[in-house]
């Protein structure tokens, strides 16, 4: 393997222009791409297989028109005043006729004479009358009405302030364009002139936004001076910066390339940008510094120094990829579509990132040449040479050494304690409920909550069949159900949407709010046989909607987790099982790595669901973590974790390969390599906190559960965890059974053949 990419290394040096030409032109392949097709997201996360993902299913196929995208949209009257004055009544009343005229969005009235024409759905008058005999007492809401009509979709509240209007789109959600979506603010917000009304549209009114803001900006300056720090130039410094743009460039303009034929979920561009430019600056830089540091201690020419960089670091940054690649893949056996279309895009970006820094890189450093490293720094070197034993990395993995035990008592107890909240855990999709005060999401969230109950905020919508294939559904079946339904705990309000010969649709307003575990005992109830309205009234009811979705997405990613973690853990105890040829090490390795993630967790809720320094990250109110994080980060921070393991331990083996024993390799290879697995793990924090003040909550939770596990991973576990456990197993760390060390293969993954053989090559070249 070392070999292999010294010769790579080697001719990428020497002939430049083929291997950056090359890349150039995958680029522009891109970017004719996405040209030619235009960049396609989508915000729908479905969840195959699951109850709630059935029903939408059946309605798309039975009844298109049901299974639409909705809008809701609020309207509030000032302070102590009404919505019900003649003048706001008339400019709500426009407001809504201009959405209801729309091309994209269901016209009641259209909708009423067609269902009464084709004979599909019950009578909707008949339908009303039996909600309202069906009510034990009326509810503190009404319809809105003019002139003595109600208008059609739209609720006001019993004291006047607040009025929600529903509505249902002819197209699914991810469908809608974002013409669409403003067509309908800037009807309802015409309410607003010379009435004084709030309008405060839905949060589903608006298509996702992709860019990079501020902060993620500030992130790159931050990993700019930690690389100048590191490497003491500015050439040198700015090599991974362009190495890494160019792999995600690569990586998540492919993905926007194929994106009007493969469904692209929003997330997915940020999580590829984020590990894009993690990974692919830290594998530069682990190269660069390797290279500039046989050319300044060994005296080695350039061409050399970047042969054999790219033979060993190359090798680590090989397998240390492969690593994320792996734990990124094994999100594809949970076997939903969207988390495996954001891991296989990561994924790739991760591998294109690694080819770029074992091809781009060096040919890059051909062009760079001798300049890499500056006269003034080779000078510096010659007349001051590094006395073994100085610096804070020295000290620090002495004193980690001598206190060994105490060490690795003190990281369990800390980690433990801050790995206590996540008991307490709890998962959904952060929504409006969570939103920022000063968000139309929030205030239209609250306003909707004050005016009309918490539930209205997360309807649920039902589909009842009789469970006798050859009944049929009758007006007078859909009475029954909707009193039973009425009956039920916690149900506030329910009202017939239509129905067929074989199906009835209900809208249902739980009395909690879609994150309520009262709400999730509904949903469960109401689904279950044994329920009191599928046994009086023979039928099966099914449950969808936003809220049934998001409880469905949390028990279906809970179910599967463990098998993912298994299998993730599995697949790279092998690769590090190749690669160090030692069983303890691989072990050592993942024992650290949970208690790492169990810790990155706890912190997570503490902040994200308790609100611990909320102020301090940009939010107002706590809520729940989103369902998908903790896979996405296990696999992204076990590939990560894995990239310091190959990098620290991969040193520590290489100074017991030449010649060093016992604690000795640790402290020699922790010497090599510390400062820049330090250096790394700053920018990785640097890259993945700039996504911590974002406006999508979503991206904030996992750029801040990624930044933190990083923290703990690198300068907790790696950086103190690592060396203590080395230390105490000494030369047993590289033991291996006689009968395993013949099988497996010898990757020479620390560069010893090449070394060797070099060398060999070397005293050859003397001779003659």
């Amino acid at each position: 393997m070392s070999t292999l990419l010294y010769r790579l290394g080697k001719t990428a040096f020497r002939k430049p222009g083929y291997f950056i030409i090359g890349w150039v032109l995958i680029l522009g392949v891109v970017i004719s791409m996405i040209s030619i097709n235009g960049i396609h997201i989508s915000s729908e996360m479905k969840i195959e297989g699951t109850e709630s993902q059935k029903v939408l299913d059946q309605l798309a196929k039975e009844l298109p028109a049901a299974s639409g995208g909705q809008g809701s949209v609020v309207f509030k009257a000032p302070d102590n005043e009404r919505l019900d004055t003649p003048e706001r009544l008339a400019a709500m009343m426009k407001a809504v006729n201009e959405v209801y005229g729309l091309k994209d969005v269901i016209n009641p009235a259209d909708y009423a004479a067609e269902a009464s024409s084709s004979g599909a759905f019950a009578d909707m008058a008949q339908a009303a009358n039996m909600q309202q005999s069906a009510t034990a007492s009326p509810p503190p809401y009404g319809p809105l009405m003019v002139d003595g009509v109600p208008v059609p979709g739209v609720l006001l509240s019993s004291d006047g302030k607040v009025a929600l209007f529903q509505f249902q789109f002819t197209i699914e959600q991810s469908a809608i364009t974002q013409d669409v979506f403003d067509s309908v603010i800037d009807s309802v917000m015409s309410a607003q002139q010379g009435t004084n009304i709030t309008v405060l549209p839905g949060e589903t009114l608006k298509t996702v936004a992709i860019g990079v803001g501020s902060a993620e900006i500030i992130g790159l300056i931050i990993a700019v001076i930690v690389l100048l720090i590191t490497l003491g130039s500015v050439v040198a410094a700015g090599l991974p910066l362009v190495t890494a743009l160019l792999g995600v460039a690569i990586g998540v303009g492919g993905a926007f390339s194929i994106s009007k034929f493969i469904e692209m979920p929003s997330v997915t561009s940020v999580l590829a940008l984020m590990v894009g430019l993690a990974v692919g600056i830290d594998y530069a830089l682990f190269i660069v510094n390797r290279q500039r540091r046989m050319i300044i201690d060994q005296r080695l020419s350039a061409q050399e120094a970047t042969a054999r960089a790219i033979g060993t670091s190359g090798s680590a940054v090989f397998f240390a990829g492969l690593t994320v690649i792996i734990a990124l893949c094994g999100m594809l056996v949970i076997g939903l579509t969207f988390l495996s279309t954001m891991a296989l895009v990561a994924a790739a970006t991760v591998l294109i990132n690694v080819f770029v820094a074992l091809t781009l890189l060096p040919a890059l450093l051909g062009l760079v040449g001798e300049r890499i490293c500056s006269t003034k720094a080779r000078e510096k070197s010659t007349k001051h040479p590094k006395a073994a034993g100085h610096g804070i990395a020295h000290r620090w993995v002495k004193f980690v050494i001598k206190y060994r035990w105490i060490t690795i008592i003190v990281i369990v107890v800390l980690l433990g304690a801050a790995a206590t909240p996540i008991t307490k855990m709890e998962m959904g999709i952060p929504g409006a409920s969570s939103a920022n005060l000063d968000t139309t999401a929030r205030q239209g969230y609250d306003a909707i909550s004050e005016g009309f109950g918490e539930g209205f905020n997360g309807p649920l919508i039902l589909v009842a069949e009789p469970i006798n294939s050859s009944a049929q559904v009758t007006p007078e079946l859909l009475g029954n159900v909707m009193k039973e339904l009425q009956s039920q705990n916690n149900v506030a309000q329910v009202t017939p949407l239509g129905m067929t010969e074989d199906l009835a649709i209900f809208s249902l307003i739980p009395g909690t709010g879609p994150n309520d575990k009262i709400t999730k005992d509904l949903v469960n109830e109401l689904r279950s046989t044994e329920s009191s309205v599928a046994k009086t009234n023979d039928v099966k009811i099914g449950v969808t909607g936003f809220t049934a979705v998001n409880i469905d997405m949390s028990a279906k990613l809970a179910q599967v987790f463990p098998i993912y973690v298994g299998i993730i853990t599995l697949l790279s105890l092998i690769i590090l099982l190749l690669v160090f040829r030692s069983i303890i090490v691989p072990i050592k390795a993942t024992i650290g790595f949970l208690l790492s993630i169990l810790a990155t967790f706890g912190i997570t809720t503490a902040v994200f669901q308790w609100g611990w320094l909320h102020s301090l990250f940009g939010f107002d109110t706590g809520g729940p973590l989103l369902s998908f994080m903790p896979i996405i980060v296990t696999g992204i921070l076990y590939g990560l974790a894995m990239d310091y393991q190959v990098f620290l331990v991969s040193s520590m083996r290489e100074s017991y390969v030449h010649g060093h024993r016992g604690p000795e390799s640790v402290v020699h290879g922790y010497n090599q390599v510390s400062r820049v697995v330090v250096a790394a793990a700053v920018i990785m924090v640097s890259v993945f906190a700039g996504f911590i003040f974002t406006d999508d909550v979503m991206i904030k939770q996992i750029g801040f559960t990624l930044a933190v596990g990083i923290l703990i991973d690198a300068f907790i576990i790696r950086m103190g965890l690592v060396p203590a456990i080395m230390a105490i197993f000494g030369d047993k760390a590289w033991s291996l059974p006689k009968w395993l060390d013949r099988i497996l293969p010898n990757l020479d993954v620390e560069g010893e053949k090449l070394i060797a053989t070099l060398h060999a090559k070397d005293h050859s070249n003397s001779k003659s």
